[in-house]
Order: C-alpha cells, then sequence, then structure tokens
C-alpha cells in the first residue's frame, strides 16, 4: 500500500491551521457595551450625588437623589439606545432593499461591479470574475456578500433595538444602584457609598482591560481617576450653589 506524502509536515508553522480565536475581539462584543453602560451609570450617579452633598443635604434627599438619577439615567440611556438604534437598523434595511432591486434590474451590472471590487483587492480580473459569478448564482447569498463588500453590514445579524435598550437600561441601573445602596442599607454619610464607588470604578476600568492591550491595573487606575475627579468637581459646585442659595 502506498502512503500520500506531503512537501511539509503537519506540525510545521506553515502548515498549522490559524485559530479563529488567537486575535482578541476588537468590538468588544457584549462586553464593551455592558461595562460602558455601567460605569456610566456609576459615574454620573456618584457625581450627582455628591454634588447634593456638597450642597448639605440630609441623607433623604441624597437617597431620593441617588434613586431619581438612576431611573432618570436608565431610561433615558434606554430610549436613546432605542433610537439609535432603530435609526441604524432602518437606514440599514432600506439600503439593503435598494439593492435588492438593483440586483434584480441590472444583474450584469452588480456582477460585475463586485468583481471589481475583488480586483480592486488584488485578485486577478479572471479569477475575480469567475468568484462573483459563483456568488451570484443564488440570489439571497449575492445580496449578502453586496452588502459586506459595499456597506459593511451583515444582513443576517442586524443589532435588535429592543436588546439595545433593555441591556442599556440594565447596565446604567446597576451602576448607578452602587452609590446609593449604602444610603438603602442605613448610611447616613457618603464615606461608605464613595468607598464602594471607588471599588467600582475600579473594577469596571480592570474589566475593560479584557477588550483593550492596557494592563488591568492601569484601566482601573486610570477609570477610579477620572470618575472621583468628576465626583469631586460636582461635590465642590454643590458646596458653591448650596452656599450661594443657602
Amino acid at each position: 500500500m502506498s502512503t500520500i506524502t506531503t512537501d511539509q509536515p503537519t506540525d510545521s508553522p506553515q502548515a498549522r491551521i490559524p485559530d479563529a480565536d488567537h486575535h482578541r475581539d476588537v468590538n468588544g462584543g457584549w462586553l464593551r457595551p455592558a461595562v460602558f453602560g455601567a460605569m456610566d451609570g456609576l459615574v454620573s450617579n456618584f457625581a450627582l450625588m455628591t454634588g447634593v452633598v456638597g450642597g448639605a443635604a440630609a441623607p433623604s434627599t441624597v437617597v431620593l437623589t441617588g434613586l431619581a438619577g438612576l431611573a432618570a439615567g436608565a431610561f433615558s440611556m434606554a430610549a436613546g439606545e432605542y433610537t439609535s438604534v432603530a435609526s441604524q437598523r432602518e437606514l440599514v434595511e432600506a439600503e439593503l432593499e435598494a439593492e435588492r432591486i438593483e440586483l434584480r434590474r441590472n444583474p450584469q451590472g452588480e456582477l460585475a461591479e463586485l468583481a471589481q471590487l475583488y480586483v480592486a483587492k488584488g485578485v486577478d480580473p479572471e479569477l475575480a470574475r469567475e468568484v462573483a459569478r459563483q456568488l451570484s448564482a443564488d440570489p439571497e447569498t449575492t445580496l449578502a456578500v453586496h452588502a459586506r463588500e459595499e456597506l459593511g453590514v451583515d444582513p443576517d445579524d442586524l443589532p435588535s433595538p429592543l436588546v439595545a435598550a433593555v441591556s442599556s437600561f440594565g447596565c446604567f441601573a446597576l451602576g448607578a444602584l452602587l452609590p446609593v445602596l449604602p444610603y438603602l442599607l442605613g448610611a447616613t454619610t457618603l464615606w461608605p457609598a464613595a468607598l464602594l464607588a471607588v471599588l467600582g470604578l475600579f473594577a469596571c476600568g480592570a474589566v475593560v482591560a479584557r477588550v483593550t492591550a492596557r494592563s488591568w491595573w492601569f484601566s482601573g487606575l486610570r477609570q477610579l481617576v477620572l470618575g472621583a475627579s468628576a465626583a469631586g468637581v460636582t461635590y465642590l459646585l454643590g458646596r458653591l450653589i448650596g452656599g450661594a442659595i443657602g
């Protein structure tokens, strides 16, 4: 029995099949919007509460302010995210429909356009035409290919406005709840809330390092400094405004 040999051993670097997951997820996947939503809620609500504390408000007023800020911010984020994603999706769907109509009206012109796109990427013209011809055999495949090449979108993976709104609401509310939680548990000063907020800021920054090239401690400290600075400035403004109107 004869054996089949190859020019290169299967364990050589040239013969290895690249791992599809050997790169970072540069888009961040679900982690990025979730963490940044929570971070936004934490920073904005903590800064809001420190401003009220700076104005010498009673603990009950601080709690009310924190809960109002949580609700207002979460609903605002959800509404804004829903509108943004819905508008983007509607625009993409309109462009897909225009592309679908053009494929029916002028299939040969679209085929030539697709081939030219591959030629522009360095493919041999004859091979580019053959690839475009084979990809154009099925109408839905043709639409998907044109959408990816011309619009940079995947027709089968369009974002959901409802999912975006719900996730934004939940993540923002979770972050905004952290500085309010100590007051709900009986705290009467800002320090427990500030400690929990500081820990939350550092944790959010550290998690962000999963989708960046920075170390976790650098990302954590950076977010801590930014969030604490926002809270500090708001506290001083609260002191100034509270003293002026008090």
